[in-house]
């Protein structure tokens, strides 16, 4: 505590923390790797094997370069370093190869980048309101929000031992929130627009960033009451940020526009010809609607009330993911979704128009258009929860309102997540760090607003509490009962159930407190 107290005037205690992940990283290496892996290893040979006019036409694996153009030339980048360590991961025959070379590029490649995230926390830190103030800095908020992001659980186990890139990308999404919040608004529509174009998930945060940007940069002004003062429009900002959009647009795309490609390459980044949800459920509405159309047939199946010949066989649980038609309830189309999506985000994207309070503003519509999407999107896997904790990550150490909502939001996605890590060697870890992130984040968070009111009520706790009973039920008795070769489905059906009511519960919350700060705001300038 004494070497806290003294690093408290500098910036070494984030150096300390950044590199004490790092390690973390480093000893995660040979830990289990998904499919993932080999998806990235594919792409990397794909990059670095054909010529451009074949990257979104090559099937020789099933997990084809399905990413937009700027991370498909990310991987061929790293694929002219990767030649030096094996030169045989690059070899598109080489299926599900993996040798210790390969694990080592690949595994590191992930650390390196994650430099840009490690940036990003950084710059994001400065942004923090320092009203709060304590001589103990593990109790400051800059301090706090520097762990909940460094090491974030779901980072940890999604990039290092699943395997993905989502630090070097979440990055390059903070660094663009930081931006705006220091009120570099052009850098920040560059960072974002080069974000789309390395991975197009990010489309569900886009209202907000349009939206903040035409009401809060191209109109510069505002009337008395708040509202917006039409003779301040800005052509040269509008027309200065549409040749950021259009420029970029045209590095990524113009060489598919040239070989006639484009159709192609939106057949692999909107694939809808996949099922509604994932191999797993992400835990969101549909979740919920999947659960009931399981137990509704299931119970039709035991009263005789539904022909078992009549059932649809699509698996919703095996590694490839495919089409999924329901047995009781209605079928769910793309445009079904995207109609439901729309209609979730449209509430927080007028409250930011008309009443945009700022870059905290756009930052709660953000997030609520991530978990809107999330709720109510097409195809959402379980580890786009992440887009909607980190920038949630920065609103929890302001208010504790919002305190509140991260947890149980936090809480809850991440151990939405443990279903991708079903290996026994990795469950000890998976248990270990979710609970001593959980454990940091509730009681630094419990700290920092001590002078509040408690922020748990009693059926929170409970719920909470509900998610250690679930990993005993799914983990160390249900494997030993009768039901797991009649109901192999149970285990995860509860689990994205149990989550989805969570994740639906902070969701909800979050829209209130945003749409009373909205009536609030109107309230103060009448």
């Amino acid at each position: 505590m004494a070497a806290f107290r003294l690093a408290a005037g500098s910036d070494h205690w984030f150096s300390a923390l950044a590199l004490g992940v790092t390690l973390l990283k480093c000893l995660l290496i040979p830990t289990y790797h998904s499919t993932d892996f080999e998806v990235h290893r594919n792409w990397l040979a794909i990059t670095h094997s054909l010529p451009v006019s074949q990257w979104y036409y090559e099937a020789t694996s099933p997990w084809t370069l399905d990413y937009p153009p700027f991370f498909a030339w990310f991987e061929y980048a790293l694929s002219h370093i990767a030649k030096y360590f094996d030169q045989e991961m690059l070899n598109i025959q080489n299926l599900n190869y993996c040798s210790s070379r390969t694990l080592l590029f690949q595994r590191f490649s992930v650390i390196l980048t994650d430099a840009l995230f490690v940036y990003a926390v950084h710059e994001c830190c400065k942004c923090i309101d320092g009203k709060r103030t304590s001589k103990d800095l593990t109790e400051k908020p800059k301090f706090i929000l520097s762990v909940l992001l460094l090491w974030n659980f779901g980072l940890l186990i999604v990039d290092h031992i699943h395997f993905q890139y989502n630090g070097f990308l979440s990055g390059l999404m903070l660094l663009s929130i930081a931006r705006l919040f220091q009120k570099r608004h052009m850098e920040a529509a560059f960072l974002f627009a080069v974000l789309l174009h390395f991975k197009h998930i990010y489309l569900y945060v886009a209202p907000a960033y349009g939206v903040y940007l035409l009401r809060s940069y191209c109109f510069t002004a505002s009337k008395p009451d708040g509202t917006v003062r039409w003779s301040s429009f800005s052509f040269i900002r509008v027309i200065s940020l549409g040749l950021i959009v259009l420029l970029i647009s045209a590095l990524s795309l113009g060489p598919f526009l040239a070989l006639n490609q484009l159709p192609q390459v939106f057949s692999r980044l909107f694939p809808f010809k996949r099922g509604l949800c994932h191999a797993y459920w992400a835990p969101n509405f549909w979740a919920l609607y999947n659960a009931l159309d399981k137990v509704l047939s299931v119970i039709g199946l035991e009263l005789k009330l539904l022909d078992p010949s009549q059932i649809p066989r699509a698996s919703m649980t095996s590694g490839l993911v495919q089409q999924f038609q329901h047995t009781v309830l209605p079928s769910v189309s793309p445009l079904a979704t995207l109609i439901c999506t729309v209609l979730a985000i449209l509430p927080s994207v007028f409250c930011l128009w008309f009443k945009p309070q700022g870059p905290r503003g756009f930052l709660r519509c953000l997030v609520l258009c991530a978990l809107s999407s999330f709720m109510f999107g097409w195809h959402v896997h379980e580890k786009a929860i992440l887009l909607a904790i980190l920038p949630m990550s920065l609103l929890s150490v302001e208010k504790a309102g919002d305190a509140k909502v991260f947890l149980i939001l936090t809480t809850t996605g991440h151990y939405s997540l443990f279903p991708l890590l079903f290996t026994a060697p990795e469950l000890p870890i998976k248990i270990l760090l979710m609970l001593l992130f959980t454990t940091y984040s509730i009681s630094s968070l419990k700290t920092l607003f001590r002078k509040e009111k408690q922020l748990f009520n009693w059926m929170e706790t409970s719920y909470l509490l509900g998610l250690g009973l679930l990993e005993v039920c799914c983990e160390f008795v249900f494997p030993f009962t009768s039901w797991k070769l009649k109901y192999p489905f149970i285990p995860l059906l509860l689990t994205s159930g149990y989550c989805a009511v969570g994740i639906t519960y902070a969701w909800i919350r979050l829209y209130v407190s945003a749409l009373a700060g909205c009536r609030v705001s109107k309230t103060k300038k009448q």
